[in-house]
């Protein structure tokens, strides 16, 4: 691949991740990706076959994000497992609230190609290493399934703020306070170690 292909194949996926942005989920067409990049719309196609290549493509910017994200959040935190955990889910849930065509986008795996394309290998180690911390903070847990029970109920709790049900049911616009009872749920309280 030429240097020319390489820097149209990203400038693709930077209109993509801008107009996801911008305009949501819905946006994304390969014509009006085309369009917003200057070139004619059958030029995407020969850099992602098909439309569901360039959305994976799209999504593989979204876990890089948030694999840095999540990585400068556990640097910065010196406390045990729960705390860590608790770093980890306030990065994710920033992310989410910060990002929510990308969020979205991200874990729509019916319409990804991520078993072809890497997304698993770009979104497994995030949840691998919840439930490595999720093992330190309660040894005699089920880690796995507390963990995914976690990465459920913050799924959640990300699209129902996003949505302001909770700010509406609970009376506040705090999430910080929802965060800690959702952690508390799953892993008790304070660092076991």
């Amino acid at each position: 691949m030429s240097e020319s292909d390489i820097s149209l194949r990203d400038r693709l996926v930077d209109t993509g991740v801008e107009l996801l942005a911008a305009e949501g989920l819905q946006a994304l067409t390969l014509r009006e990706i085309a369009r917003r990049a200057g070139v004619s719309h059958g030029a995407p196609r020969r850099y992602f076959p098909t439309h569901l290549e360039l959305l994976s493509a799209i999504a593989g910017r979204g876990f890089a994000d948030l694999a840095r994200r999540t990585r400068s959040a556990l640097d910065r935190e010196s406390g045990g497992p729960r705390t860590q955990v608790a770093a980890l889910a306030r990065a994710y849930l920033r992310f989410a609230l910060e990002r929510p065509g990308m969020y979205e986008l991200m874990f729509r795996h019916d319409l990804l190609e991520s078993g072809r394309l890497g997304l698993r290998d770009a979104s497994l180690p995030l949840f691998a290493r919840l439930v490595e911390l999720i093992g330190a903070a309660d040894p005699g847990a089920d880690a796995r399934r507390v963990a995914g029970a976690l990465w459920a109920n913050l799924h959640g709790l990300a699209q129902l703020w996003r949505w302001r049900s909770l700010q509406l049911a609970l009376g506040e616009d705090d999430l910080d306070p929802l965060l800690d009872t959702v952690l508390a749920a799953h892993l008790g309280t304070g660092d076991r170690r």
